[in-house]
């Protein structure tokens, strides 16, 4: 394969693997705007003044709990 052929596959490779993602993740605005909600909970949390006794850590563990689950959701259902 000449060096134009090799680099016009991988650009269509990439392309195409951008656009795919682009596309699974487009598919899903209820999980993606349930993600951007999670990460300014997640802001406003870490904003919050530390003195409510381990709760406000406790809710920032869970929410990245959530977060996490929320990504693989998108992920599992794009790929």
């Amino acid at each position: 394969m000449s060096r134009i052929g090799l680099v016009s596959s991988i650009g269509c490779l990439i392309v195409g693997a951008v656009a795919g993602a682009t596309i699974a993740f487009a598919a899903q605005p209820h999980m993606v705007n349930a993600l951007a909600s999670l990460q300014a909970a997640r802001a406003e949390l870490v904003q919050a003044v530390a003195n409510k006794g381990g709760h406000r850590e406790r809710a920032i563990e869970a929410v990245d709990r959530a977060i996490s689950e929320t990504r693989a959701g998108i992920s599992y259902a794009g790929g």
